[in-house]
């Protein structure tokens, strides 16, 4: 691919990397997996706190996307906007096979030369597990605009269009769980190592 072609897709939408790969462009799909995937992972592990059931399952999503890719039409949704919903129905039927979500095992907590001490990474782990079940506790739309918002980086702009609301509507379904949660966690501080800290 020449430098020319590289920048024209860099610059291209999501909507027409799609059309591109449906008329036989491998390139539009390198380049439509690249921009999308790791958001897409992101959704799908903070959904199911699993990294093996997000892999599968952002596999799945994409080989969905190019199955459809020839039958899409631009002005029925945005490719991102359809990539969340196939997802998030994904983890939700893959949570209800397993009854439980799985636990948090494999929370990344990469050694390095001067890695944490084991108690830090303990109570790391405990922050992060006491977050995830307050998570658990909101209404499902407050906690998935707080999921979007704050663990995969999206626009209000982008979670409006996601839950087919308003900006304004987002913006008050985000302060009620960061609310919530305050509220929630507030109990926790010492427990958690956080008695010094502002929560």
């Amino acid at each position: 691919m020449s430098k020319d072609e590289f920048h024209s897709l860099d610059a291209a939408s999501d909507d027409a990397l799609l059309v591109l790969f449906a008329n036989g462009s491998p390139a539009a799909a390198q380049e439509l997996t690249r921009r999308l995937m790791p958001r897409v992972f992101a959704q799908a592990y903070h959904k199911l706190r699993n990294r093996a059931d997000a892999e599968d399952v952002t596999q799945d999503a994409f080989m969905k996307l190019w199955r459809i890719a020839p039958d899409w039409k631009q002005d029925q949704a945005k490719v991102s906007t359809w990539l969340y919903r196939v997802v998030e129905n994904a983890c939700i039927d893959r949570l209800r096979r397993n009854k439980t979500s799985a636990p948090l095992d494999d929370v990344g907590f990469e050694p390095a030369d001067d890695r944490p001490s084991v108690s830090d990474q303990m109570q790391d782990k405990s922050r992060v597990n006491a977050l995830y079940a307050a998570i658990d506790t909101l209404p499902e739309r407050q906690a998935a605009a707080l999921r979007m918002r704050h663990l995969e980086d999206r626009s209000n702009i982008e979670i409006a269009q996601i839950l087919d609301l308003s900006v304004e509507a987002v913006e008050s379904l985000v302060s009620r769980a960061k609310r919530t949660l305050t509220a929630q966690l507030r109990g926790q501080k010492t427990a958690l190592g956080y008695q010094n800290d502002t929560l």
